[in-house]
């Protein structure tokens, strides 16, 4: 059942560019571009394109244009569909939405294309989500990551759980049906290892956060040392740009300063920090502090000094990466550039290529994941422990429901849907 509020149109292509492309959907949107075209539309063959000239209402001519078509449900958003393809000019382009709105069109609202594409069945939820980073992707390693989420890599691995699930959930509610029989359907060492299975699979998701959130913001690397060792001066050179203020006073740095750069398709996230060392300035000492916590959230470390300089006294997580660095020498002359081109080997080797295995970006995946490990551990201990069926598969059911809310299999709250779609770019 196809799901339209009326036929929407929008610019669908970046200002500046030669050509620009108006996107309209709705069941109307073949009748409205057909009134402004020089051809006649309402009965052509979906999936073909168009050559002619648009016009306004009054019968102007707005331009020479190309017009693609689509059928539902064999469109992006599952709707009727219609491409205009003009000439890039923004006036062009005004010209062309003003004469869809007089037909009857109304302006979309961001990612309304999407919204309605997800609506319609034509993706999950997760996959919706993903067309937005694809459009905000800047390196490789976010195109792929992107481009996996989008292609259904977190929906498989979902429904793969789902699946499971939904028979062990199946199978304790047939017992329930047979209470007063004493019968279990569900072998409980298949039960056990089965709950097991699913924790681990879940976890193993859950954990992947810090991959894919350090793949679109940036893997965190601290610099971190004692006042005027050069961490500053390493940043710059590291970003190929004055990023960091450089001076010989210490304590110039009174807080973390953060850019990004991309090294072979990763993207780094570098935190320039206030040095560390003993001071009665309040402000320096707030700024030593925060420098101390970027350190301990990092996932790598670059310790720096100088020659006759202690190394700062710093202890890493287990997960935690270290590159000792010792600036204004033959060994590492940052200054000038040398030896930054093993600094930055050093730092792909350390975080390696993940790219093989499922890994989840989203902040609202991460947290209806970490709210189905819940409800799942608490339907184990509760059979652990031999409480009434009924009540470990409520919690069995209630994993079911946060697992769905990912893909949108029990998304209820169009307040959800608004929250996830206005993030969106007009026209996608």
């Amino acid at each position: 059942m196809t799901v339209s509020n009326g036929t929407i149109c929008a610019i669908a292509t970046a200002p500046g560019g030669a050509i620009g492309i108006v996107r309209v959907s709705g069941p109307e949107s073949v009748a409205v571009t057909s009134a402004l075209f020089s051809k006649d539309l309402t009965a052509v063959a979906g999936n073909t394109l168009h050559h002619g000239i648009l016009h306004a209402p009054s019968g102007d001519v707005i331009d020479e244009v190309v017009v693609s078509l689509w059928r539902a449900p064999h469109s992006y958003t599952g709707e009727d569909c219609t491409e205009i393809s003009c000439h890039g000019s923004g006036y062009v382009l005004r010209r062309v939405l003003d004469a869809l709105c007089q037909q009857g069109c109304r302006m979309a609202e961001p990612g309304e294309f999407t919204q309605r594409a997800f609506l319609n069945g034509k993706m999950d939820l997760s996959q919706a989500e993903a067309v937005a980073d694809l459009i905000a992707a800047e390196n490789d390693s976010q195109h792929r990551l992107a481009l996996s989420q989008l292609r259904g890599g977190i929906s498989t691995r979902l429904q793969e759980l789902r699946d499971r699930l939904l028979r062990l959930t199946s199978l304790l509610e047939l017992e329930l049906d047979f209470s007063d029989q004493d019968v279990e359907f569900a072998d409980r060492t298949e039960l056990f290892d089965l709950l097991q299975s699913l924790d681990k699979h879940i976890s193993q998701l859950i954990n992947s956060f810090s991959e894919g959130n350090a793949i679109k913001e940036g893997i965190p690397v601290a610099i971190l040392g004692a006042p005027n060792v050069g961490k500053s001066t390493l940043l710059n050179a590291l970003l190929g740009d004055d990023r960091a203020i450089v001076s010989d006073v210490q304590g110039t740095t009174r807080d973390t300063v953060e850019d990004t750069v991309t090294l072979d398709g990763r993207l780094f996230r570098f935190i320039d920090t206030a040095g560390l060392r003993h001071t009665d300035d309040t402000v320096e000492q707030m700024g030593i502090e925060r420098s101390l916590r970027a350190a301990e959230r990092a996932r790598i470390v670059l310790l720096v000094t100088e020659p006759g300089v202690p190394y700062p006294d710093f202890t890493p997580r287990d997960d935690q990466q270290v590159i000792r660095i010792l600036n204004k020498s033959d060994h590492f002359q940052a200054i000038n550039g040398l030896g930054l081109d093993g600094l930055r080997e050093r730092l792909l080797n350390a975080v390696g290529d993940t790219h093989s295995s499922t890994v989840i970006s989203n902040a609202r995946h991460k947290a209806a994941l970490s709210l189905a490990l819940d409800d799942l551990r608490r339907a184990s201990e509760a059979l652990h422990q031999g409480i009434p069926t009924d009540l470990a598969g409520e919690d069995l059911r209630l994993c079911l429901q946060h697992l769905g809310e990912i893909t949108g299999g029990t998304i209820t709250s169009d307040e959800i849907l608004h929250s996830i779609f206005s993030h969106f770019c007009i026209g996608k």
